[in-house]
């Protein structure tokens, strides 16, 4: 099953790059690409904004890690657009695709697994939840189920998006979902 690693965001709220910010030792990016690699969600497609990203965060991944590097169209336009080139893409018309964002150092490739298991037949997607708040951007798609009502050149949140169609929740630790967003954030 094939993944999709979100790294082309802008990081303003950091200050820094997060792909690369260290937690235990480790960049974010390289422990989020392993968590994707031991559930078997490979290969990877990193979507990143600029070219040179390509080398600075393969530099830190693991040399067995399959990966697939693609360039957003268009630099740090979002989420949802970086959803839409990949589900646009051939290479990503598998049955599931495994998003994650690349801010999410504390998340275990059990996650991914849960994932699956609470697909339903029925379901366009499957979300995490910590019991307060869904986290779509580590949810499970069924891209041609999702795609068309992305592509409606809707505004909202993903998170609403997400929310409105047949989906399934999975409950897991805060802990484990948790994101970096700012300095705080790593304390």
């Amino acid at each position: 099953m094939r993944s999709l690693l979100l790294a082309g965001g802008r990081s303003s709220r950091m200050g820094r790059d997060k792909a690369l910010i260290e937690v235990d030792g480790e960049p974010c990016i390289a422990r989020v690409a392993m968590a994707l690699a031991e559930a078997g969600r490979e290969p990877i497609r990193i979507a990143v904004a600029e070219p040179e990203d390509i080398e600075r965060y393969g530099s830190v991944l693991d040399p067995t890690i399959q990966v697939e590097w693609v360039l957003d169209a268009e630099p740090h336009a979002g989420p949802i657009e970086a959803l839409l080139e990949a589900f646009e893409d051939p290479l990503c018309e598998s049955e599931t695709l495994q998003l994650a964002p690349v801010d999410v150092p504390w998340i275990g490739s059990e996650v991914f697994a849960g994932l699956e298991a609470s697909l339903e037949e029925g379901d366009a997607l499957a979300m995490p939840s910590d019991g307060l708040w869904a986290h779509p951007l580590l949810a499970l798609v069924r891209p041609d189920r999702v795609v068309s009502a992305l592509r409606g050149n809707d505004r909202r949140p993903l998170h609403i998006q997400f929310a409105e169609m047949p989906h399934s929740l999975m409950l897991e630790e805060p802990s484990v979902l948790r994101n970096v967003n700012t300095p705080e954030d790593l304390e």
